[in-house]
């Protein structure tokens, strides 16, 4: 359908955009939904039409995501005397790590038609997170979300080598999701929970030499933030 006037062009693109900072934050594992529906539909596939998404966005660009740190995220740092830092682009600001949003793209349909019904990447190059103790710093960096598995991926360098690429860092939980916020021209979403994967907490402990990072350990609590005004 063809737009015919600003105020509908502006709604689209709210939309749009809103339904990325959603498929950034929605983590109640998409993974868990059925299968059965597709497992027994093979005999009429081949004449259904494809679904067409609700939302597409080929080339994403910011702003941001935030991971407000849990404070017994950061006594368990302290504790294994580990200093947080950043690295590139990131920032540590008012106890948030905050990392630029670069790239990826988001493709979302109606919940039911596929599964996983978002997929996609979020892309944040040139920055991550350090953490630091004695002469051993590791480094997370270029953290891509994947809606669709609610995982974020990471390359791994200690003491300035690359120990690993592409490694699933951190689990999704969006069941402690808020509502969408507006203000002025950003959209906002607030509220997943972003926790130590079952892969990174055993590189952790191997690295600095413990057994105190586990699965599951609450990192923060994720906010992304994007301009509804972009194309």
């Amino acid at each position: 359908m063809r737009t015919t006037s600003n105020g509908t062009k502006k709604f689209t693109t709210k939309r749009s955009l809103a339904a990325l900072a959603m498929a950034a934050l929605v983590a109640t594992p998409l993974a868990a939904c059925s299968s059965s529906d597709s497992a027994g539909s093979d005999s009429s596939s081949s004449s259904a039409p494809a679904p067409k998404p609700v939302a597409a966005i080929d080339a994403l660009q910011g702003e941001t995501t935030a991971i407000k740190l849990d404070q017994g995220f950061v006594d368990a740092l302290t504790a294994l005397k580990l200093t947080p830092g950043t690295v590139g682009t990131a920032k540590l600001e008012d106890g948030s790590l905050i990392f630029p949003i670069t790239g990826g793209n988001v493709t979302v349909f109606k919940p039911g038609e596929v599964s996983p019904y978002v997929i996609g990447q979020i892309q944040h190059e040139g920055s991550g997170l350090s953490l630091t103790a004695g002469g051993t710093k590791v480094e997370l960096t270029n953290f891509n979300v994947d809606p669709g598995a609610s995982r974020v991926y990471g390359d791994v360098s200690v003491n300035g080598k690359v120990a690993a690429s592409s490694v699933f860092l951190f689990q999704l939980d969006g069941r402690t999701l808020e509502p969408l916020k507006t203000e002025g021209n950003t959209a906002i979403l607030e509220g997943t929970k972003v926790e130590i994967s079952e892969d990174a907490a055993p590189l952790l402990n191997d690295t600095f030499k413990t057994d105190a990072v586990k699965p599951g350990l609450l990192v923060g609590i994720a906010k992304i933030t994007v301009d509804t005004q972009s194309k």
